[in-house]
């Protein structure tokens, strides 16, 4: 169980990527399981990006809202680290297995997951905590 952390002082951010999500998360495409997920990221050096759920037919070639958000930060600005992301759905769900190894390729050392339902913020908390043993590019990196 991943430990719940709380800021200290609100952080401005947060409010601003709980609305981005919550907008990115109407113009979900979920036909078929008729979930509306909506993912906003804050970068380190300052830029916002959101994305929705898009699903299809062939379950497989599905995108979940955290990578739509990433893909979109990247195909933008092609290096990044993410410092915090929100995740909103109706009923607050958590960052799927696939979506937590995509967000270990961009986290910066302290990113923050925050996960939001209808009632507002749910949790909080630290990346590092929610995926203790993420694989990293560190190891593919590593020289000799």
């Amino acid at each position: 169980m991943a430990k719940k952390i709380t800021l200290t002082k609100l952080n401005p951010h947060i409010n601003a990527l709980r609305e981005m999500a919550m907008t990115a998360s109407e113009h979900a495409y979920s036909p078929y399981s008729k979930a509306k997920v909506g993912a906003a990221l804050l970068t380190t050096d300052g830029n916002y990006y959101a994305g929705c759920n898009v699903e299809n037919s062939s379950y497989g070639a599905t995108v979940c809202a955290e990578r739509v958000a990433i893909f979109q930060a990247v195909s933008q600005q092609k290096k990044i680290s993410i410092e915090y992301i929100y995740i909103y759905s109706k009923d607050g769900w958590p960052p799927c297995g696939m979506c937590r190894q995509v967000l270990s390729e961009f986290q910066s050392p302290n990113l923050i997951v925050i996960i939001g339902d209808k009632n507002g913020t749910k949790q909080i908390v630290r990346f590092k905590d929610l995926m203790p043993m993420s694989f990293t590019p560190h190891f593919l990196l590593k020289k000799g």
